[in-house]
């Protein structure tokens, strides 16, 4: 690996901006030494400009005067020799050697001091007639009068520069632009004449990343994943011996936030080998042929540089299956861009050394034979933390941070059930400006649990003014939700419950979803059950319901329509799914079904939802003493946490039990959030997913 390393020596290809923070810098193995710099030039011909200007200036010449001090005293002393009118606008003054002496003071004052033989002075004249009368009548009665010579000058320097000037200027101008359109500074194409090179960022031993695998916190499985492929690249012997072969690609996949990127970067950081960096979006541009152009010319200088990784952002840019643009009629440069970055991953053995990563949140999306073996050999699944995972991430983004005593780590992972590794830095960073604005020396427990108040409900209205009864209709359907969510066995525990308004949310409940791979019909019942139970507290208090309930019927209506219709849990509708995994029904202006099956399916969807909210109501009057004490408290206090509910309705009468994987016992189950997607449901359907935060809008 080491003889590799020398034969393959780092230096860039022509044309690209390589290194450019220490490009001037001499290489000792560098016979040529730094490479001249065009702006040297700008340099020197300002200098010579200065100098010449100077010098100028410096000259000797004649003194500045004016008609008045001519007449009353150079004319009156009779100290004129002679008068030279220069092309009919300049009157140049030569003074008689024995006059010379009277005016050394003028001559010393003056920065530019003229010659000896002159002019002495000068000054402007109006017109020629004028002057010629005024030196007659300034000499009347003398007996020897000064006859005025004239003469014509040119400035043949003035007169080129005013010729040739322009069209010098002109020239250079254009060569300016043929040269920034040549270098890439022509705008986001690169430039003109570069469109169609690369616009990766290389960053190698001499441009280093900082980020490293210790920064990255949580992430175990990924972490594991993309360590190994790095050192497929620091040691290939240990893996080639056997057989085996460097795998050509790996893709990370995971919800936005999750810390995709930054495994890159910490990739790049401890790989030691060169590593290219691309966004998806930099392969497309207005000009056709642009992409497959700067595919072909990434690949080639990544060869050049082999062993090295590619890094491809957010490639589901250029990725997408092909034949699914629902534009019809439009250009197919993005599929010819796809079309080249197939063969280019194909196309190199598969030992050279060059190694794919590329991250999306989109894999749904992506070509199948982008993602077959042999281009994307693994595919790194970046999912959202756990309750532990947050914890460690939270100790990363709290180093530094001045904390008070009362912060725990522990409790601020609880809080945040369902946040990415994105959301928990924002967390932090949004604690520490609450912090500064209320003039604290450190951030409190407080301060954090205000942060993830403003950052899922949005500002709190305190100036908002609602009316008793609003505000009494907002705590009873709160607490039917809490109510309901504690005493059914799958539904979600609940985490705290708010009326505070917040955004345009009037009230809000925080729950800590279960961490489940599968979910049953029993389960879904209950959360179904659960989410109706604000509407239904409305109803058995009030006897009238209002609009609060919008967004829990919003997702009861999705959650049982994907009961019905995805997960074949409707025994009239039978074990059939209409589910498109493929996409193509995006496209599609006909149903898979029947219209008779279509009335079978609302009629299935609204005796789900009326079923239970109906056992939500039954619930609600077997409890309606313990449902009352915890309206008035939320009254009272505006904000309640699950030791209310405890204290109200006791423990869950559930134990919360977990199988332990390496032992096969079974042990307590600490409480943690549900995962965004399920193993068993479709990735891209609209099947409302069990969210840690459900929020209800007057």
């Amino acid at each position: 690996m080491a003889e590799n390393k020398k034969n393959n020596k780092q230096t860039p290809p022509p044309g690209f901006p390589f290194n450019q923070g220490t490009k001037n810098k001499k290489d000792p193995k560098d016979p040529k030494g730094p490479k001249f710099n065009a702006y040297w030039i700008y340099g020197i011909i300002a200098v010579i400009f200065i100098v010449v200007q100077i010098y100028l200036t410096n000259s000797r010449g004649p003194v500045e005067t004016n008609w008045n001090e001519v007449k009353t005293t150079m004319l009156a002393n009779d100290d004129i020799e002679r008068i030279v009118v220069v092309n009919e606008k300049q009157a140049n003054i030569y003074l008689k050697k024995s006059s010379l002496q009277k005016y050394e003071q003028q001559f010393s004052g003056n920065f530019s001091q003229p010659a000896e033989e002159g002019p002495h002075f000068t000054f402007t004249i109006g017109s020629v007639e004028t002057f010629e009368r005024n030196l007659r009548e300034a000499q009347e009665g003398k007996d020897q009068e000064i006859l005025l010579e004239y003469d014509e000058e040119r400035n043949w320097a003035g007169e080129i520069l005013w010729t040739i000037g322009p069209f010098v200027l002109i020239i250079l101008l254009w060569w300016w632009i043929f040269k920034r359109m040549s270098r890439g500074g022509g705008g986001g194409a690169g430039g003109i004449f570069n469109v169609g090179k690369s616009q990766a960022k290389i960053f190698d031993k001499d441009q280093k990343v900082t980020t490293s695998f210790k920064d990255v916190a949580g992430l175990a499985e990924a972490k594991q994943e993309v360590e190994e492929v790095v050192e497929f690249l620091k040691s290939p012997e240990k893996f080639t011996k056997l057989g085996g072969k460097i795998p050509k690609g790996a893709l990370l996949v995971g919800p936005p936030g999750t810390g995709k990127t930054l495994l890159a970067k910490a990739v790049a950081g401890e790989a030691s080998v060169p590593f290219f960096s691309m966004s998806g979006s930099d392969f497309v541009e207005m000009f056709v042929g642009v992409g497959a152009s700067r595919v072909r010319d990434l690949f080639k200088q990544a060869k050049e540089k082999a062993p090295c990784i590619i890094f491809i952002d957010e490639i589901d840019a250029i990725g997408r299956s092909r034949g699914k643009n629902p534009n019809f009629g439009s250009n197919d440069e993005r599929e010819n861009t796809l079309n080249q970055l197939l063969t280019e991953m194909d196309g190199f053995d598969t030992n050279s050394g060059v190694i794919i990563l590329a991250a999306t949140n989109r894999a749904d999306v992506l070509d199948r034979a982008l993602m077959r073996a042999g281009r994307f050999d693994r595919q790194i699944h970046v999912e959202l933390p756990d309750l532990k995972e947050r914890a460690e991430i939270f100790k990363v983004h709290l180093r530094p941070l001045k904390l008070s005593k009362d912060v725990k780590v522990d409790f601020l992972a609880k809080q945040t059930p369902g946040f990415s590794g994105a959301d928990i830095a924002n967390v932090c960073n949004e604690a520490a400006l609450i912090a500064a604005r209320k003039s604290r020396d450190s951030v409190t427990k407080q301060d954090f649990l205000d942060a993830v108040d403003r950052i899922i409900g949005g500002l709190e209205k305190k100036n908002k003014i609602i009316s008793k009864d609003e505000k009494n209709t907002i705590a009873y359907h709160e607490a039917g939700h809490a109510t309901i969510s504690w005493l059914l066995e799958h539904a979600h525990p609940l985490v705290k419950v708010t009326i505070v308004p917040r955004g345009k949310a009037l009230g809000a409940a925080w729950y800590l979803p279960e961490e489940r791979s599968i979910t049953t019909k029993d389960q879904l019942l209950d959360e179904m059950c659960s989410a109706l139970g604000g509407r239904a507290a409305e109803e058995l208090i009030f006897n009238r319901v209002s609009s609060g309930a919008q967004n829990d019927l919003e997702k009861v209506t999705k959650q049982s329509i994907a009961m019905v219709t995805y997960f074949g849990m409707s025994e009239k509708v039978g074990n059939v799914s209409y589910y498109d995994s493929t996409g193509q029904s995006e496209y599609s202006f006909t149903k898979p079904y029947s219209e008779k099956t279509a009335e079978l399916i609302d009629e299935e969807v609204k005796e789900l939802i009326d079923s239970q909210f109906k056992r939500a109501k039954q619930i609600l009057k077997e409890n309606s003493e313990g449902h009352k004490k915890l309206a008035e408290l939320l009254l009272e206090r505006e904000v309640i946490f699950s030791e209310d509910l405890e204290h109200i309705f006791g423990k869950r009468p559930w134990d919360d039990k977990i199988i332990d994987p390496e032992n096969g016992q079974e042990e307590p189950k600490e409480p943690k959030e549900e995962k965004t997607e399920n193993k068993e449901t479709p990735k891209n359907d609209d099947t409302p997913k069990d969210k840690s935060i459900s929020v209800e809008d007057k």
